[in-house]
């Protein structure tokens, strides 16, 4: 086999978010198997200047910095008749560099992680190409467009129409299209038509030496009360719509029975909006830390109560994993393999989230219980091996080939 050119819209490392961690463990596996050469964007200075051990081991990397901004890619998308989240990423230069590649190089394969990326998959390249979308975005945006009022409503339908022809075309254009849950694979076939041998679900994974309690200082955090902590990036929609629904509507529920309760949120880059909830039903906002594991240590009740969720919530999988009991919405649930009442509690409603939490509240043992159940879950299915063990066979390489790399 020759060269694998992997295309991401960000910088696979540090691991500390969640598309970063997805696209970080599987460059990591590619890399195990083949020579392989990086191109990517930053999206400031100080990500650029992050270094891995992972650039070692490249054959050759290309990092862009997004320099565009967002007016202008909307101008574009708007003069071009594409999607603003393909005008965002478009770059001269990262074609060019891709272009030489593929034209003096001995690239066989093109693996894509996000969707915004396949808009540089040459049309001459007549190699294997694995688009991993990761999640159904053109799904997301048209949910955004059934809320809210026009303009935003009228561009997001707009988004979540042209996003669904570019992922129709990508999906065809492709060998493989992957996404982190069966779910999502299922909708993508339904939106599509295509085949379903071109698409399939390659999951998400969680690494569990990091992820381990025992290995993490218990610290008091929060105040003397019951702790219900969040972790996300909190300029994410979805995650500042969640975080909002619940300070708001949830926490006075729950402080009618446990007044001392702290909900933190916690994660980087919260906005205004995020911000303005601190102070207010025992919500504090903490912002980036040092390591998320000491607050999911810390917290009797992790909480994901997305109102919008694609895909597999990784901060579910973290907590899972770190023994935390975990009451989530039905979508931020939907993907994991775990039962309700037995690995998490799965809440379809606002009075349910707070009941369930209240329970949880006042029965630790139950809890605990509920906790260890769900790290014995993830220990035994999410481990990253486990998970990315067909990805070998996903890019073309068989079992005799893989044994030989890996030589």
């Amino acid at each position: 086999m020759g060269d694998i050119l992997f295309l991401t819209h960000r910088v696979p490392w540090p691991p500390n978010r969640g598309d970063k961690i997805r696209s970080h463990h599987i460059l990591r596996k590619l890399m195990e198997f083949a020579p392989v050469h990086l191109a990517c964007f930053a999206d400031d200075e100080a990500e650029a200047a992050e270094t891995s051990d992972l650039q070692n081991g490249l054959t050759s990397c290309h990092i862009v910095r997004r320099t565009k901004p967002q007016w202008m890619a909307g101008i574009e998308a708007l003069v071009s008749g594409k999607s603003i989240s393909v005008t965002s990423f478009g770059s001269k230069q990262l074609q060019n560099w891709i272009g030489g590649l593929i034209n003096h190089g001995n690239v066989d394969c093109i693996f894509v992680f996000s969707g915004q990326m396949a808009q540089y998959i040459p049309d001459s390249f007549s190699g294997r190409v694995i688009m991993d979308f990761a999640d159904v975005d053109s799904a997301k945006f048209e949910s955004y467009g059934d809320e809210g009022y026009w303009p935003m409503s009228w561009i997001n339908k707009r988004e979540g129409r042209l996003l669904k022809a570019f992922e129709y075309k990508t999906g065809a254009r492709s060998d493989k299209s992957l996404f982190v849950s069966t779910a999502e694979a299922q909708l993508f076939q339904q939106r599509s038509g295509l085949s379903t041998a071109k698409i399939m679900a390659l999951g998400n994974g969680i690494d569990l030496e990091f992820y381990r309690p025992e290995v993490v200082e218990t610290t008091k955090l929060g105040g003397a009360g019951p702790l219900l902590v969040f972790t996300g990036q909190m300029d994410y929609r979805p995650n500042i719509e969640a975080v909002a629904s619940f300070s708001k509507h949830v926490m006075p529920k729950i402080l009618v029975h446990f007044p001392d309760t702290q909900f933190a949120i916690v994660g980087r880059a919260p906005t205004e909006a995020v911000w303005g909830l601190d102070g207010k039903n025992g919500t504090q906002v903490v912002g980036a830390v040092d390591d998320i594991r000491t607050w999911l240590k810390a917290a009797d009740v992790v909480v994901a109560p997305l109102r919008i969720a694609r895909g597999i919530q990784n901060k579910i999988l973290e907590a899972m994993a770190m023994g935390k009991p975990v009451v989530a919405s039905g979508d931020a649930a939907e993907g994991i393999d775990a039962i309700h009442g037995q690995h998490f509690l799965v809440a379809e409603n606002i009075q349910q989230e707070a009941s369930l939490i209240c329970n949880l509240l006042e029965d630790p043992t139950e809890a605990d219980w509920l906790g260890s159940n769900a790290a014995k879950l993830v220990r035994d299915q999410y481990s990253w091996e486990h998970q990315l063990f067909e990805l070998p066979g996903i890019c073309g390489l068989d079992d005799h080939q893989f044994a030989e790399a890996a030589e």
